[in-house]
Order: structure tokens, then C-alpha cells, then sequence
């Protein structure tokens, strides 16, 4: 079967290319290795620039979103020092949408991949694994137990263990900008505020990391817990073990986990972080979302740059059939687009990382915060706006602080 462009994955990153190149006429080949709806492990939280960017992609998409039922609107984060001491930060935004959501990925995901049974020039081969990519003289072959497909350019949207960067990239696991992360459904959790916060849980014994619950309707949640890989193993961390023990022991948490139960066992995932810069095109494709580690190195969010990188992507690939050019040099510009919009921020996420690997910078912080509103209302212009969050990763700041 011959196809302009294979799409491999059919998550944010991968839809979101697809339905972005819908209007260009190619004709494109969407391939995935689950049947959707299918799960993905996840903290299931949405930023606010998540659900601005479904109204760039497409304001049908947006509105399909705000019907959906299944999620859960989050008006802030509630942030917990190694002390326990917490600070509460509302979402701001400048846009149409003032909030979050929180929204298991089954379904969050599955309302994009049905966007595509609407284009007659996108087919969609569900349940369908890769046994290899090859490139060949006029493009790139992709080889199945059931089907073969020929193109001249592929994009490789199949997150941490992609098989497009396996056969034709050369990104590997580098446990310095890797997190490892598990995640658990429970029911009968309570104690969650009135504007459904986010909670992130910074303990002295998981840091660089953070142990996440997020509300889930139904007094259902999302809980989980992230670290640096490298930390993980410098340490020899059962991560799951930590999880148990912080749920049912650590004085902020086991009263409100006295009574609740598990959903599902604990599922395992990897975060490949974008505190690193990575070669993430080359010779006729192009790497998006997760597999180009494109995820947060502070909060651990990946969808936004997932769905971003989509756009790009696809973009870039109308314009290298407009040009009939395919090669590395000119895939390069891709490389160049993608970071000149998320790399500073990586960087300063990357020095807030770094910051949490000192319990007392971190205590002092949030203590400060319940002290001073102007703190408080930098600490929450900094969840909008790059520049202020620039300062936090500042010493010279601090300093300022020391003496306020």
C-alpha cells in the first residue's frame, strides 16, 4: 500500500499531525499497536495550554472536548514542601480558558483518534505492530504482520520506546534526563478542595520527584509518583514500595487512603525529559511528543508539547512535499522550530529541577509563600508566564528573598 506519509502512534502527538494534515490532500496512513479506546499510563492532568491548543488544532475538537463528561476541572495545584507545608496556586491564563482538567487518557485520547474517521484521506490501521522500517531508494517502508506500507516520509509519534526511533533515529535512554514513573486508579478518596487542585507531594526521600493525586470524578483519583531515573538507581529505590508506604504511613495521606481501594495494579512507565537536547529528525523523518523527549523536567507534563509537536510536524512535512525534499539538512528545520519554542523553557524547568534537589531551599519557599502574597502571586504568574518563571531558577533571588 503506498501512502504520503505513515503516521506511527495514534496518541496526542500523532493524531494531532493527522488531523493537522487532513486539509492537505496527502493521503496519510495512521498506525498504532492498541485497538482504541485503549489506556496510557499517565497522570491524566490537562494544562490550560492543552486545552487552548485543541481549539488551535481544530474548534470542533474544542468543542467535542468541553462536552465530554468524564473530566474534571482543576482551578489550581496545591504544592507540599518536604515539611508539609503546602502552598495553594490558582491557574491564570491569559486565553479563553481559565483552567485544567483532569481526564483519564482513555478517554481524552480516544475523542482525538476518532477526529480521524472524518478525513477520507486518513486510514486508520488499529491493533497493528511493527516488525521493521527500512528506508529505501524513493522513501521508507513500514512492515507489519498484516500490511505493508511505502511512503516517502514517516513520523514517528510512538512514544518512549518508539519503534520509528529504534530503526531509523538515535535517541537512547540517558537516565539523567529519564524519569521513572508509577501510576494507580483508586476510589474512595476524599479531601480534595473545592476547585478540584491538583496535589504534587515533593518528600525529601523521592527528590528530584514528586508523588501526584489528581481528582477524578466520583471521589476517584489518579495517583502516582515520578523520579529521576538516575536518582532511582544511584539510590536503589522500589518505587513502588516507597508509593505504598507514603499512601498508607506519611501523616498527610493515610487518613484520606484509610478507606480507599485500588482500581487496577500498579503500572509502570518511563519519561524521556526534555532537559536535553536530541537529534529528533533525519533522512525522510521526523520524531514528535514522547518519543522525541519532549516532556517537562519540573512537572513531568508532556501532552501540551505532544499535541504542539504534532502541528509542527506536520507543518514541517507539507512543506517538504512542496519542496519534493526530504533529506536530513532540510529536516533540520524541523529540529530548529521545535526547540526555538520549547527549549528555553526546558532550561528553566531543568534549573527548578535541579533546586528540588535541596529540601531546605524547597521548605523555605513555601514557607515564605504562606508569608508574603507577593510571593504567592509570582508563584502563580509563574505557572503562565516564562519570564517569571525564569526568576525562580535565579540565586539572586533567593538572596531577595533571605532579607524580605
Amino acid at each position: 500500500m503506498k501512502f504520503d506519509i505513515a503516521i506511527v502512534g495514534a496518541g496526542p502527538a500523532g493524531s494531532s499531525a493527522a488531523i493537522k494534515l487532513a486539509k492537505s490532500g496527502l493521503k496519510i496512513a495512521v498506525i498504532d499497536q492498541a485497538s482504541f479506546p485503549r489506556d496510557k499510563i499517565c497522570g491524566d492532568a490537562l494544562s490550560v495550554d492543552v486545552v487552548n491548543q485543541l481549539g488551535m488544532l481544530s474548534p470542533e475538537l474544542a468543542s467535542e472536548f468541553e462536552r465530554l463528561s468524564e473530566k474534571i476541572p482543576s482551578q489550581g495545584v496545591s504544592i507540599f514542601a518536604p515539611n508539609g507545608k503546602q502552598v495553594n496556586i490558582p491557574f491564570v491564563n491569559k486565553g479563553v480558558n481559565k483552567c485544567g482538567y483532569v481526564i483519564p487518557r482513555i478517554k481524552f485520547d480516544n475523542l482525538l483518534f476518532r477526529q480521524l474517521n472524518k478525513f477520507p484521506n486518513v486510514e486508520n490501521f488499529e491493533n497493528q505492530k511493527i516488525s521493521e522500517i527500512k528506508k529505501t531508494q524513493n522513501g521508507v517502508k513500514v512492515l507489519g504482520e498484516n500490511f505493508s506500507i511505502s511512503c516517502p516520509l514517516i513520523i514517528g509519534a510512538d512514544g518512549a520506546h518508539s519503534v520509528v526511533n529504534k530503526h531509523l533515529g538515535n535517541i537512547r535512554v540517558d537516565k539523567d534526563h529519564y524519569s521513572a514513573g508509577l501510576r494507580v486508579y483508586y476510589k474512595n478518596v476524599h479531601g480534595f478542595n473545592d476547585g478540584n487542585y491538583i496535589e504534587l507531594y515533593f518528600f525529601k526521600d523521592i527528590l528530584p520527584g514528586y508523588l501526584w493525586i489528581f481528582p477524578l470524578p466520583n471521589n476517584k483519583a489518579n495517583v502516582g509518583i515520578g523520579m529521576l531515573s538516575s536518582t532511582v538507581s544511584k539510590k536503589r529505590v522500589n518505587l513502588k514500595v516507597v508509593l505504598n508506604k507514603l499512601l498508607r504511613s506519611h501523616p498527610l495521606l493515610k487518613d484520606r487512603f484509610k478507606k480507599s481501594i485500588p482500581l487496577e495494579t500498579v503500572k509502570g512507565f518511563g519519561l524521556p525529559l526534555g532537559s536535553k537536547k536530541r537529534s529528533i529528525s533525519g533522512e525522510r523523518f521526523l520524531l514528535t511528543g514522547d518519543a522525541a523527549g519532549l516532556i517537562d523536567p519540573f512537572s513531568g507534563e508532556g501532552i501540551a508539547n505532544a499535541i504542539r509537536s504534532g502541528r509542527v510536524a506536520a507543518e514541517h512535512a507539507i512543506s517538504c512535499f512542496a519542496t519534493n525534499n526530504f533529506s536530513e539538512g532540510f529536516n533540520k528545520a524541523y529540529d530548529k522550530e521545535i526547540y526555538s519554542r520549547m527549549w528555553r523553557e526546558f532550561k528553566i524547568s531543568r534549573g527548578l529541577q535541579n533546586l528540588c534537589k535541596y529540601p531546605g531551599l524547597f521548605n523555605f519557599i513555601v514557607n515564605k509563600a504562606n508569608q508574603s502574597k507577593y510571593l504567592t502571586e509570582l508563584l502563580t504568574q509563574a505557572l503562565a508566564e516564562i519570564d517569571v518563571k525564569q526568576v525562580l531558577t535565579k540565586p539572586g533571588f533567593y538572596l531577595r528573598l533571605l532579607f524580605k
